[in-house]
């Protein structure tokens, strides 16, 4: 768990299974994994909604190597979206030709061009996996890449088109992967399955899975913020939860009768934990469903 203070929240963190269409996001992974938890998850989520799914892999890996990690979805979605072109594996190369030179106009015009194809072949949006491996592949400077990335925002507007932008951490300069991070409406969690909590003032935000996995750190959360000095609100925020175990929602509860004098405390969270927390004994005048 990182129980990170104020100034390194960002609010666009989240797990890859929360982005919607629309979103732009950084992911920052450790050399040697490639990314390909998280890359997997994205592509099939996408090809659930019925979106086309464009796959810019790390430059260093073949064809078939990207491939292998889509290997325990389902079979038969995957030789589908082979077959009519709704999974396709490309290159920034590839993308940008016939130039040779990547420029942020170049890559911009592909783009529009390919959201324009996905709508009128019948898919319900477009999504790109983009390994920024191609910076180096392209011998590209890191300004250029920045540039690109800061002034991306007009290809999201409509909702119809997401994004990844996928960092190798042992490739690029630390000021600059926190830059890019910040630079990015959302901020992806570096594994499946992982919990971070993020405390701002008087609110907990649990980002990710609070499971039997992640419970211990999940409670060193909670006593971390009932814990925390003075009095009035606290706030758990669970709107970034994917997924909420039963032992965890009851530590949740528990919060609510723990606090101490003169404090009170709030959970805001989807529809569906609210009903999970209201079963477990919640009192619902403390809960704020939203999200």
């Amino acid at each position: 768990m990182n129980a990170h203070e104020d100034h390194e929240d960002h609010p666009g963190t989240l797990p890859v299974q929360r982005m919607r269409p629309g979103d732009h996001a950084f992911y920052r992974y450790e050399s040697g994994t490639h990314g390909r938890d998280v890359m997997s998850a994205f592509v099939w989520a996408g090809l659930a909604r019925g979106e086309k799914v464009l796959v810019f892999g790390p430059p260093r890996l073949t064809s078939g190597q990207v491939w292998s990690a889509f290997e325990d979805a389902p079979g038969p979605l995957l030789a589908t979206a082979h077959r009519s072109g709704g999974l396709a594996l490309s290159s920034m190369r590839r993308l940008i030709e016939p130039q040779r030179e990547f420029t942020a106009d170049r890559q911009w015009e592909r783009i529009v061009e390919e959201t324009r194809a996905a709508r009128d072949e019948g898919f319900t949006g477009l999504r790109a996996y983009i390994d920024m491996g191609w910076v180096a592949d392209l011998g590209a400077d890191l300004d250029t890449m920045m540039d690109r990335e800061q002034r991306a925002g007009h290809l999201f507007t409509d909702g119809f088109y997401s994004e990844i932008c996928a960092y190798d951490e042992s490739r690029f300069p630390e000021p600059v992967l926190r830059a890019m991070r910040h630079a990015h409406p959302r901020d992806l969690l570096a594994r499946l399955g992982q919990l971070t909590c993020l405390r701002t003032g008087g609110t907990l935000h649990a980002v990710g899975e609070a499971d039997a996995s992640t419970r211990a750190e999940f409670r060193r959360a909670l006593r971390l913020i009932c814990d925390a000095p003075g009095r009035g609100r606290l706030t758990l925020d669970l709107r970034r939860l994917e997924f909420l175990s039963v032992r965890c929602a009851r530590d949740a509860v528990r919060l609510l009768d723990t606090a101490g004098a003169g404090r009170t405390v709030r959970i805001r969270c989807s529809q569906r934990h609210a009903t999970l927390l209201d079963r477990l004994g919640a009192r619902t005048a403390d809960i704020e469903v939203s999200g």
